[in-house]
Order: structure tokens, then sequence, then C-alpha cells
């Protein structure tokens, strides 16, 4: 403890110790106190016990130190001052930092470097920086594949079967696609200039990079016999899955839809808060749509709307739809009187993780809760079992169209029943 905070705290008992002398000292000539006298003695004499107990507690815990940590910096400053070479010492405390991480044999406990914390926040942002495009490795250069919707690519006019040939001027034959998306982005507003083949033919192309969101989910209306049927497929539930369902939703009811697929098949989860802005879709605010268990006590999480559907919906699930997807189909399960849930039992990940950012670009990612089904279940290591259980099938793989998909089929069966 330092001086000043010493003498600080002897300054505070001092005062109190002064102020009930004088009072004392006025009231020498008296025999007797009134009752209002007595009262405020007793309460000063409490509020200076209390206080005095504050202070040489504090002292204590100012003064004291967690071993373990006191072995971990003794460790650090031997190391340092004494290793005959020098010392990267922000590797040794990158390395102790993922030990201890390591240590709590925790799947979802990771210490992450620089590259996968951006891949990381990536995911769950729901965006980055580039031009926005998906690729494709090939035998000599990487294909585009994919060019999302209001992106630097699709404004300045790169297609999908294009070839990338150079960036910034430079042949890039051979590189892997990953090495290739590093050359490509960059800071916002910043230029870049590829060089594409196209039907034989090299064109360049300057792009300005810009923010691009990526696209969690997709949908379609799908007409089986006599019905309309909506269709929502959820990626992942990444910072701007909300905004995007709800404005597919929207688009489907629009149309007239008599029911709805929500699709979390392979979902790896996300944003809890994402989950649940999606079911406050559907749910009031009365309703408990999951629980959040700590080391100190249990938090029921209710709905934040008023709004309700009354339309038959259909979830479909699998082996790898875990966490968020696991609450979205949980809450239908336990809540929706016209639901069914459609595939096979779930992952089983009923844990909640936070995560902590360094300065260095570093960041731990840790389980601190545990979340419940709305009706207090315990999933983990169980998952969500469907009400209509059904294998996919080997055609499906094989051929992914909708007509082989027997998960899907079955819930179209089934939601046509329900109408």
């Amino acid at each position: 403890m330092n001086k000043k905070k010493s003498k600080k705290k002897k300054s505070t008992i001092g005062i109190m110790k002064k102020t009930i002398t004088n009072y004392f000292k006025k009231k020498e000539e008296k025999t007797t106190f009134s009752v209002i006298e007595v009262i405020i003695i007793i309460l000063i004499s409490i509020m200076f016990g209390v206080i005095v107990g504050y202070l040489i507690n504090y002292s204590r815990n100012d003064t004291s130190k967690d071993p373990n940590l006191s072995k971990i910096v003794t460790t650090y400053n031997d190391i340092v001052n004494n290793y005959y070479e020098k010392v990267d010492k922000e590797e040794m405390s990158n390395n102790a930092i993922k030990g201890m991480v390591e240590a709590l044999n925790d799947p979802y406990s990771n210490y992450l470097n620089v590259e996968q914390s951006g891949d990381f926040n990536e995911e769950i942002d729901g965006s980055f920086v580039g031009i926005g495009v998906e690729i494709l490795n090939g035998e000599e250069y990487t294909t585009v594949v994919k060019v999302f919707v209001d992106s630097p690519a699709e404004k300045y006019g790169v297609k999908v079967d294009d070839q990338i040939i150079k960036v910034n001027g430079n042949d890039v034959k051979g590189l892997p696609g990953s090495e290739l998306a590093k050359l490509i982005r960059g800071k916002r507003k910043t230029k870049v200039d590829i060089t594409v083949l196209r039907k034989g033919k090299e064109i360049d192309i300057s792009l300005i990079r810009d923010v691009v969101d990526l696209e969690s989910v997709s949908s379609n209306i799908i007409k089986y016999e006599d019905k309309s049927i909506g269709y929502i497929r959820i990626e992942s539930f990444a910072a701007n899955t909300y905004s995007q369902f709800y404005k597919a939703l929207k688009a489907l009811e629009v149309k007239k839809v008599d029911s709805l697929i929500i699709d979390v098949r392979d979902n790896p989860g996300g944003h809890l808060l994402q989950t649940k802005q999606i079911l406050s879709l559907f749910f009031n605010s009365k309703t408990v749509i999951y629980q959040i268990k700590s080391k100190k006590n249990t938090e029921k999480v209710y709905s934040i709307s008023n709004e309700s559907r009354k339309y038959p919906v259909a979830i479909l699930i699998n082996g790898n739809s875990a966490s968020a997807s696991e609450i979205l189909a949980s809450c239908f399960k336990e809540n929706y009187k016209k639901s069914i849930i459609v595939g096979t039992t779930t992952y089983g990940k009923g844990t909640v993780q936070k995560t902590h950012s360094f300065s260095n670009g570093t960041t731990i990612k840790y389980t601190a809760e545990r979340w419940l089904t709305s009706r207090g279940k315990d999933i983990n290591k169980k998952g969500v079992k469907p009400t209509v259980e059904i294998e996919q099938n080997d055609a499906y793989y094989e051929n992914p169209i909708d007509e082989n998909d027997v998960q899907l089929q079955e819930a179209l069966k089934q939601l046509k029943e329900s109408n």
C-alpha cells in the first residue's frame, strides 16, 4: 500500500474520532441525554465501526496477493531479467494466456491470435471490409463463385466465373485463396486494382474497398400442391441476422404464405440477442424464450415485443444445429402451438461464451454461463429432439436439390396437413 492511501485512511478515522470527542465534550456538563441524542450517539458509533472495519478489511485486501498470480509474475520477471538470450515478451505473455485458457479443458474456450480474432469478429459482426466476393481455389488461379449484393465488386463489374490473375499488378498464379484474400482486403475507402480473366480476355478493374455485409439469411416461396409455404434459411446468427430475417419474413407475408419453414440445419449459432429478436416476432412479452444460468442465479429472458403469429411453423434441425439454433428450436417446441420440429437431434451446446480483446489484436473466448430452455431444461451434451425424427438420405448429399431433401419434404407434408 502506498503512503498516500495510508494517510487518507488515517485521516478519515481521525476525523470520525474528533467528531465524536467534540460531541461528548459539549455534553460534559449534562448529567443525562435525551432519547434523540442517545439514538444519534448509537448511529454515529455504528457508522464509525462500519467504516473502521471496512478500512481494515480494505487494507488487508490491498496488501495481500493471490499466490497463483504471484507465481506467474515472478516467473515472468525472472525469465525476462535472467534468461541468457533476448526474450520476446509479447510471445511469452501470449503463450501464458493461451496456456491458462487451455487449462480449462473447455472446447468453447479459446485464445485467438490476431488472424483468428479477425475471422471470428467478421463472423460475429456479419460484415468485413473488402470488395465482396466469394472465391474458390483453382489449379492455377482463383475463381469468383459469388458476388455479394451491393458490394464494390458488384458496383465495379466483377462477375461470377471471373478468374483473378493479378492484384495491384502482381501475378497471383498458384496463390491460395486465403493469401489472395489478404491482398484484396484492406482499409475502408482505399483502392485495390485487380485483373480478371473473363472468356479468354484480361480485364483491369479498379475498386474502392468498403464494408460488405455477409448474407446469413436467404428465403423463397415453395409451392406444395395448393399451398404457398415460406422458406427462410439462417446460416448463422451474426450481428445483422435479425434485420435480414425481418426483411425476409415481411416479404413472404406480403405474398400471403400459408405457413413457414425456418431452416437452421448446420447453423453453429452466434449472437443470442439476434435469436431473442427473431423469437420476439412470434411470441409476446409474457413468454420466456430461454433462461441464463450463471454462478450466482438463473435469469429468465422474455420476449421483447407483443407481436405474435398464428400460422403453422416448421423448424428444420440436425446434429450440426448448435447454441442459438437450439434456443430457437426449443422455444418453438415448448411454446408455439402450431409448430413441428423436423430432422435429427441437435448438437447439444448449452453454454454461453464471453470474449475479451487485447490491444495487440488477440482475443480470449471463455465459457461464462449456461443457457436453459424456456421451461428450464438443460440441453448441454443432450441436444433438442425433433417432434418428427427423420434422417437425411444419401441421394440429397449426392444431388442437393429440394426434391431429394427428405427432411424438407416431410416438413412440407406436415405443414399442408396442419392447415
